[in-house]
């Protein structure tokens, strides 16, 4: 039987995304961000779908990107792929965090006129923790949507301040005052993985997604809490095209999880959190 595999953040990069100074920290390390770099027109929605399906994703969960100098990958652009792919592709909205009106206006739009399916702002991206004041508007209107809200959290790999991205004591203020909340941290909150553990056990609404860590790489005491307590409280994800989902998969099998705990980790805890039948 073919598992239920749902890649819980990826993006579809355009060439200009690929090469964004942003970034540059990224394509020095040796990952498929830097190979689909260095190749001329990057590539198309389509083929990192057909590559992605022949890896073993049942579904993906696509994120737009917004930072303060504008979008980066639009969400009508995700929209697009979402329309084109609707069995295969759930949609992440981003908007501008410094415009609070006009963010939440965006949102809206996204999620009843595009279907997305919930929202996405990269702390390091705006230099701005969670617990900040302009992210509260829209914290309400995802409970309102009854959408996700999700983050990264740990350090930034682009070479901008990781601070933002510490679990405690931003994240924790934010699940005390949005307990309706959905909460998802991406990218495990390395090197605050205990951090981040911590507050996953503490609040019902906050979950964690493995993004941009390779199953071989997950810290033991991580492992430990997906076995027992946190079976339902971790989803897989990938990053693509930093990583790519075989990539990402790399070991799964050394972590000893069992047949239900791998069942909800690979696709039935994104399923559940995104409402994906």
């Amino acid at each position: 039987m073919t598992e239920l595999i749902i890649d819980a953040w990826m993006q579809f990069p355009d060439e200009k995304f690929l090469h964004d100074p942003m970034f540059e920290s990224l394509r020095r390390w040796p990952t498929n961000w830097r190979t689909l770099a260095e190749q001329i027109g990057g590539i198309t929605a389509d083929e990192a779908l057909n590559e992605l399906r022949r890896q073993g994703a049942s579904k993906v969960i696509a994120s737009a990107w917004w930072g303060p100098r504008g979008p980066m990958i639009t969400n009508d652009a995700v929209g697009t792929v979402v329309r084109n792919h609707p069995d295969t592709v759930i949609g992440i909205a981003s908007v501008d965090l410094l415009r609070p009106m006009e963010a939440v206006r965006e949102f809206r739009r996204a999620v009843k006129q595009l279907g997305l399916k919930g929202l996405r702002v990269i702390p390091w991206l705006w230099g701005l923790p969670p617990d900040d004041r302009r992210y509260y508007p829209l914290y309400a209107e995802c409970i309102d949507l009854n959408v996700p809200f999700c983050l990264q959290v740990g350090h930034a790999g682009p070479m901008c301040p990781s601070e933002p991205g510490r679990p405690i004591p931003y994240l924790d203020h934010v699940a005390h005052e949005f307990p309706e909340l959905v909460i998802l941290g991406g990218h495990i909150g390395f090197p605050w993985v205990s951090e981040m553990i911590s507050l996953a056990m503490k609040h019902p609404n906050i979950y964690i997604d493995t993004s941009a860590y390779k199953a071989s790489r997950f810290p033991s005491d991580f492992v430990d809490y997906m076995r027992g307590p946190g079976r339902r409280k971790v989803l897989f994800g990938t990053n693509y095209p930093m990583l790519t989902i075989s990539e990402c998969l790399t070991g799964i099998d050394q972590l000893r999880l069992d047949a239900e705990a791998r069942s909800l980790f690979l696709g039935g805890n994104a399923a559940r959190l995104f409402g994906i039948g």
